[in-house]
């Protein structure tokens, strides 16, 4: 481990889970069933914290994204047009 310092997981799930993932340390080549779940937790980690980071890659990017959250431009005539008749479809019945 990168780090000295440890702390401890306490894991409980059903047996044919835990069966599956004995059965998949052995094919792998793993030494413990710690050693595949850390890998195999710290590989999904990464891939979905890639995926962020390609979603908002940069600084200009997420300033973009957050400002039309917290401020969003006021609806146009279209949209308008559009939430008039979602509202008479909708009430239609």
């Amino acid at each position: 481990m990168a780090s000295s310092e440890l702390s401890r997981l306490d894991l409980r799930l059903p047996r044919k889970q835990k069966e599956l993932f004995e059965q998949a340390l052995e094919i792998g080549g793993f030494r413990s069933l710690t050693d595949f779940i850390l890998t195999a937790v710290s590989e999904k980690a990464e891939e979905i914290l890639e995926r962020h980071k390609t979603f908002l890659a940069s600084e200009a990017d997420r300033k973009v994204f957050f400002d039309a959250l917290l401020n969003p431009p006021s609806p146009n005539s279209k949209l308008i047009e559009a939430m008039k008749s979602h509202r008479r479809f909708n009430t239609k019945g």
